[in-house]
């Protein structure tokens, strides 16, 4: 079971941050947020947090809360991510007014402001290529050099700037860098690229560029540019906060934004990045991106949650410093809660097997009255159920042999059709060439209308049916979790090791009674017994509705079935071999020249372990508690984000800090 994060809702950090903030009279007391997602892919539930919060961080203030499209990268970039960003926002239930911007209608005054920071000797046009970029950065244990382009005079960096924005370049001869300290323990400030020539049509400027800003230099002075007071991110931009406020000191903005970082959302079963996203529908492992099991909103919305579940969600995980991992659980369970009280029953059978009442007339249907919600739902309503001779009982609720706990019908056996009779089983019909049982003979109990015996006897079991005759098909899908693995970012190998192959059961027999295709009883439904439910919005036709399962009911019969039956009698399922996890190998001591190297990196690197143990908090326990080889795992993590930051590192040295920071103290 994963850690799951759960916060005082409407407190935490960040309002702490707000509340010393307008005390003191920062901002003149203004509360200004922003969203500013790259349209580069479709928003997830992650962003949700974010938007929940940004968005009511604002409306608890009485500020305002901006949507920017980060929009700085054209080979990426599109109008339908734009569209669907803006949809999903609205669909949470919240409005930007007129405060709706795009960076790239900045590009003209982000480019005044890096001319600003040429002309204070602030910047500098770099010839290097990519490579020797890289090269020349040094390590977390050694510092960069200086490029040999980084003393060119002020006037001839303004000359190649305005040169570089008209064109006379190729893509990467040149980039504007800023001029800070090569030798910084924080990789992210030797000398950060700010701008780089890139010839791509962008689908809201068009050709009008052929340079485009960094992510780095755009988004603190959009912020500032905005007004914004509060600029909250995700954690993983915390060392990039040094270059936010080089940037706010260089070109004294005036009342400068703040960076303020929380932990991102990371959900169980699930993957959040947008790239492994982009992967799963390039390349077709899912249906698009509203496939209802994904955590895209579109996904989300299209299987059936609705925005107050989300937000209730988002309140309740709260905003903390640190990483966690919640459990999609949780999420489940908000779901529930907030269909419980607002969504009528009805009855539908997913894998019908037929039922015949010999003693009931043929030809005949009656009309029994049936509640739209239970006794405990402070609601009122009631539909009709037509019952003939022929129905339609779920087929796994008969078992010609039944084992023991089997509370449903088999033969001989008495239960209760629901809002109707109580029927016995006398006999079945098998088909000669499976064996397979295809139709079951009852008698029913005229006396037992609406389920209550007169002489009092009881049943042992109530199932839900539906007439044959005036019943209507409907196709069912039951959505599970995508993946088969709880945590499958830490998987190794391509998504195909660790999908769930019964992710997606499509039901397309199903029967389901007439009442529930009524417009008035809405798109979400309960079909009792089996869960909640949502008539597809793009597949359903007139006279042949698609119901896609939102979230299922506990069944406390299938974990009774799995704690009885032996394991002998149990159909063995295939499963992929899942590798053991690794013993941790004991790296051989460390040299004295290691050791020196170990000292001189320290200042640098431990920051950076340190930040990842703080980002993993579920792994470090595990490791703690006898899960010796996620060590490697750990060590992966220092490495990319050394390499994230442009450097390298001796992956034994940082196996040893690692080994000594996890040390209980």
């Amino acid at each position: 079971m994963s850690d799951t994060a759960l916060a005082t809702p409407g407190r935490d950090f960040i309002r702490d941050v707000v509340d010393r903030d307008r005390t003191a009279g920062r901002h003149g007391g203004r509360v200004i947020t922003r969203f500013p997602p790259e349209p580069n892919g479709y928003l997830h539930i992650g962003h949700a947090k974010s938007i929940c919060l940004n968005f009511g961080l604002a409306l608890e203030y009485g500020g305002t809360c901006h949507l920017r499209l980060d929009d700085t990268n054209p080979e990426t970039e599109s109008e339908e991510y734009v569209e669907a960003i803006r949809e999903g926002v609205r669909w949470l239930g919240f409005d930007w007014g007129s405060n709706f911007f795009h960076t790239s209608d900045y590009f003209e005054r982000l480019y005044g402001f890096a001319v600003e920071l040429i002309r204070r000797g602030k910047a500098y046009v770099c010839s290097l290529s990519e490579d020797k970029i890289r090269a020349y950065r040094g390590t977390v244990t050694e510092p960069g050099r200086n490029s040999p382009y980084r003393d060119r005079t002020v006037e001839e960096n303004l000359d190649l700037f305005a040169r570089m924005r008209a064109g006379e370049f190729a893509d990467g001869a040149s980039v504007l860098r800023g001029k800070i300290d090569m030798a910084a323990p924080n990789m992210k400030l030797r000398d950060p690229l700010l701008y780089r020539i890139k010839r791509a049509t962008h689908y809201h400027r068009g050709d009008a560029w052929c340079i485009y800003p960094m992510y780095d230099f755009a988004h603190p002075l959009s912020d500032a540019i905005e007004g914004i007071t509060h600029s909250l991110c995700t954690l993983e931009f915390e060392n990039n906060r040094d270059v936010y406020d080089w940037l706010m000191a260089s070109l004294s903005i005036p009342d400068p934004p703040q960076q303020i970082e929380f932990a991102r959302l990371n959900l169980t079963y699930t993957v959040m990045s947008k790239r492994k996203l982009l992967e799963l529908v390039e390349r077709r492992l899912v249906a698009g991106w509203d496939d209802p099991r994904l955590p895209t909103l579109a996904g989300l919305r299209r299987r059936g949650f609705t925005p107050d579940a989300l937000r209730d969600f988002c309140e309740r995980i709260g905003v903390a410093k640190a990483n966690s991992v919640v459990d999609v659980t949780l999420l489940e369970h908000c779901q529930r809660e907030a269909l419980n009280p607002e969504v009528p029953r009805v009855l539908c059978v997913l894998r019908p097997l037929k039922v015949v009442i010999e003693n009931y007339p043929a030809g005949e249907v009656e009309e029994l009255e049936a509640p739209l919600y239970p006794h405990d739902v402070p609601r009122e309503g009631a539909r009709k159920m037509p019952f003939s001779r022929v129905l339609y009982i779920e087929r796994d609720d008969f078992a010609e042999v039944p084992p023991k706990g089997f509370h449903r019908l088999s033969p001989g056996r008495e239960v209760r059709l629901r809002y109707a009779y109580l029927v016995r089983c006398q006999s079945v019909v098998k088909d000669p060439a499976s064996g397979e049982v295809v139709e079951v003979r009852c008698t029913y109990d005229p006396a037992t209308r609406g389920g209550a015996a007169p002489d009092g006897r009881k049943v042992p079991g109530t199932l839900h049916w539906v007439s044959a005759d005036r019943s209507l098909p409907v196709e069912v899908r039951i959505y599970d979790r995508l993946f088969r693995v709880e945590r499958p970012d830490l998987e190794e190998g391509g998504f195909e090791t660790c999908l769930n192959p019964r992710s997606l059961e499509t039901l397309a027999g199903s029967r389901i009674e007439p009442a529930a295709v009524d417009p008035a009883l809405g798109e979400r439904l309960q079909f009792e017994r089996q869960g909640y439910f949502f008539r597809d919005p793009v597949d359903s036709r007139p006279g042949r509705p698609v119901f896609n399962r939102i979230v299922p009911l506990r069944d406390s019969w299938a974990q009774e079935v799995q704690k009885q039956a032996p394991a002998a009698q149990k159909a063995p399922e295939p499963k992929a071999k899942v590798p053991k996890e690794p013993e941790a190998k004991v790296p051989a001591p460390l040299s004295a020249d290691e050791l020196a190297t170990l000292e001189r990196m320290r200042p640098a690197l431990l920051p950076i372990v340190q930040t990842v143990l703080a980002a993993h908090p579920a792994e470090v326990e595990r490791y703690r508690n006898g899960k010796a080889g996620l060590l490697g795992f750990l060590v992966a993590q220092v490495m990319k984000r050394v390499a994230e930051a442009g450097g390298t590192a001796n992956p034994k040295l940082v196996n040893a800090m690692l080994r000594e920071a996890l040390e209980p103290s």
